[in-house]
């Protein structure tokens, strides 16, 4: 049987913190349990949901792998090569290394494996659907951290998207050390 392999990225859009992206190959056995919930994009359903999709994930024996690139590293190399990095860094994460890959969006990742680029796939395919969970609660627990050393920002509710109270944080009080300061409304603060 082939190991494939969901990879998706979480926090390409937000001004602060890292981009991470996660791998997951799922094993759904004939014993398996299911999930308590469908696996589905990880921006439709509500955060306990998602805890609970993630503890279990963890759980049920699928492999999964993380990889994050942080936030000096996207000001130097961009966010989209970011994300692209942070998804290799997932799939290596996984030993052995998968055989194939379905990638959210329209670009593959430069590895010598066979894959396939799915616009919205973490709506269409299970694994990609698993990748984003994964993906979205280890940065938004990673946001979570960060707001207890800059409770002033926020973080813990928009978890460093450009909303109008973070916006209005970054003037008030300037970028973190964990902004991204290449983006719009960070830049020149």
């Amino acid at each position: 049987m082939t190991r494939v392999a969901g990879v998706d990225e979480a926090g390409r859009g937000p001004l602060a913190g890292p981009v991470v992206a996660a791998a997951v190959i799922l094993n759904f056995g004939s014993k398996a349990v299911k999930p308590p919930f469908p696996l589905v994009d990880s921006k439709t359903i509500d955060e306990k949901k998602r805890e609970l999709l993630y503890d279990w994930l963890y759980k049920s024996g699928a492999e999964i792998g993380v990889g994050q690139v942080e936030h000096d590293e996207i000001d130097t190399i961009n966010i989209h090569n970011a994300s692209l990095l942070a998804m290799k860094k997932a799939v290596m994460a996984i030993r052995p290394l998968p055989e194939r890959l379905v990638v959210d969006g329209r670009f593959t990742i430069d590895m010598a494996i066979t894959q396939k680029a799915i616009i919205k796939g973490d709506s269409k395919v299970e694994s990609i659907s698993a990748a984003s969970i994964v993906a979205k609660v280890t940065r938004d627990r990673i946001m979570k951290r960060y707001h207890e050393d800059f409770p002033e920002y926020g973080f813990s509710s928009h978890k460093g998207y450009p909303t109008k109270s973070h916006k209005k944080a970054v003037l008030e009080f300037g970028p973190t050390p964990v902004h991204r300061l290449t983006f719009r409304g960070v830049r020149g603060v």
